[in-house]
C-alpha cells in the first residue's frame, strides 16, 4: 500500500520505518538535517523491535496521493502540516498520531472531506540523532474513533498498521485519550529538571508532585463525565481509587510506572523537545487539563503550574534545581 507518513520525529520515523520492513511504499515528510539524512542514507531504528534500515521516499511536503496517511507530528504544528499537505490528503483516510485531546478535531474542520481516525502512541521512541530513532519500550498503539460510522475505516487502519507493529482498536477513543493524558503526566517534570522520568517518579518530592498533577488531571476527567480506557495498565476503577486515596498510598502508582519504563533512562517526548531546543507540545499535555477544567468551571492549579515551568525552561534553557522546583510546589500548596 501506498502509505504516507507527516512529520519524522520519534513517533513518525518509528511508524515509517516499521511499515517500510513490512513492505509498504512509504512517503515521509520531513525538515532540516533529518531530510537530509533519511533523503541520502536512510532511516535506521533500533530498540525493542529490532533494527532495520528503511529508505522511504522524503520530502518536505508530500508531491502524490497516498492510499492512507499518518500524521504524526507534535500537537502544535499539526494544524500547519495538514494545510500544507491538505491536496494529497483529501479523500483517503487520514489517521491522527498525537498527544492531546484536540488532534481528531482539528484534522477534521481542516480535511472535512478526508475519513479522520484517532491513534495513540502506547511505546517510547527517542530520536536519538538525524536518521536513527531508538525504540526504548515496545507497546501497541490504539486505535479509535468517536464516530460509529467510521468504525469499518479504523478496523482497515488497525489491519494494516497491525502488519508492522502491534495495535489494539478501541471502541471510546476519548477515554483512551484521557487515560493516555494521565500516563503523559510524566513529562513535564523531566522537561523542568532534565532529569529521566524515572528518577522524577521515585524522587520523594518531585514523585509527590507528579502524583498530585496526576490526581488533579484523574478529578477532573471524573468531572467533565470521562470513562477512563484500560491503557497501560491505567483504567476506569484503578484510577478512581487512586484519585481517592490518601496521596501516600497514591504514591505507589508513580513508582509502578517508573518501574515498568525498565533501565533505560527515559526522558519524555518534552525533554527531548527542549534539548532539540524545539517548542514542547505540553500546552496540550498539563495544558490540555487546565483548559478541560476551564470548560467545566474548574480549576487545575498544579497542571497549570507545571505548563508554566516548562515554558519557562524553553525561554531560558535552563533547568530548575530540585529545591527551587519544591519551593513553586510550596507555594501552591
Amino acid at each position: 500500500m501506498r502509505i504516507a507518513v507527516i512529520g519524522a520525529g520519534a513517533i513518525g520515523g518509528t511508524i515509517t520505518a516499521l511499515l517500510d520492513r513490512a513492505g509498504h511504499d512509504v512517503a515521509i515528510t520531513a525538515r532540516g538535517e533529518q531530510l537530509t539524512t533519511i533523503s541520502s542514507s536512510g532511516l535506521r531504528i533500533s530498540g525493542g523491535w529490532g533494527e532495520h534500515l528503511a529508505r522511504p521516499r522524503a520530502s518536505a511536503v508530500l508531491d502524490a496521493t497516498p492510499e492512507m496517511a499518518f500524521i504524526c507530528t507534535k500537537a502544535q504544528d499539526a494544524a500547519d502540516a495538514i494545510a500544507a499537505n491538505a491536496e494529497w490528503l483529501t479523500g483517503i483516510p487520514v489517521v491522527i498520531v498525537q498527544n492531546g485531546l484536540d488532534g481528531v478535531r482539528v484534522a477534521e474542520d481542516l480535511l472535512p472531506d478526508s475519513p479522520i481516525v484517532g491513534a495513540i502512541a502506547v511505546y517510547a521512541a527517542s530520536y536519538v540523532h538525524p536518521g536513527l530513532i531508538d525504540v526504548t519500550a515496545a507497546g501497541p498503539t490504539v486505535i479509535g474513533i468517536d464516530d460509529p460510522t467510521r468504525r469499518q475505516i479504523a478496523a482497515e487502519v488497525s489491519a494494516v498498521l497491525g502488519e508492522a507493529m502491534p495495535t489494539e482498536l478501541v471502541a471510546d477513543f476519548r477515554g483512551a485519550q484521557w487515560s493516555k493524558l494521565i500516563v503523559n503526566q510524566v513529562n513535564a517534570m523531566p522537561a523542568i529538571t532534565g532529569l529521566s522520568a524515572q528518577e522524577t517518579l521515585v524522587h520523594p518530592v518531585l514523585g509527590h508532585i507528579v502524583t498530585a498533577s496526576m490526581r488533579e488531571a484523574v478529578r477532573i476527567g471524573f468531572a467533565t463525565g470521562v470513562r477512563f480506557a484500560s491503557l497501560q495498565g491505567l483504567g476506569q476503577t484503578l484510577l478512581r481509587a487512586f484519585a481517592l486515596a490518601p496521596i501516600a498510598i497514591g504514591r505507589v502508582l508513580p513508582r509502578v510506572m517508573a518501574s515498568r519504563m525498565g533501565d533505560t533512562p527515559n526522558p519524555g517526548s518534552t525533554l527531548q523537545s527542549i534539548r532539540r531546543g524545539q517548542p514542547t507540545e505540553i500546552d496540550f499535555l498539563n495544558g490540555a487539563v487546565v483548559r478541560a477544567a476551564s470548560a467545566a468551571g474548574l480549576t487545575a492549579p498544579i497542571n497549570e503550574c507545571l505548563t508554566e515551568l516548562v515554558h519557562r525552561v524553553e525561554k531560558s534553557g535552563d533547568f530548575l534545581e530540585i529545591e527551587e522546583v519544591a519551593a513553586v510546589f510550596r507555594r501552591i500548596g
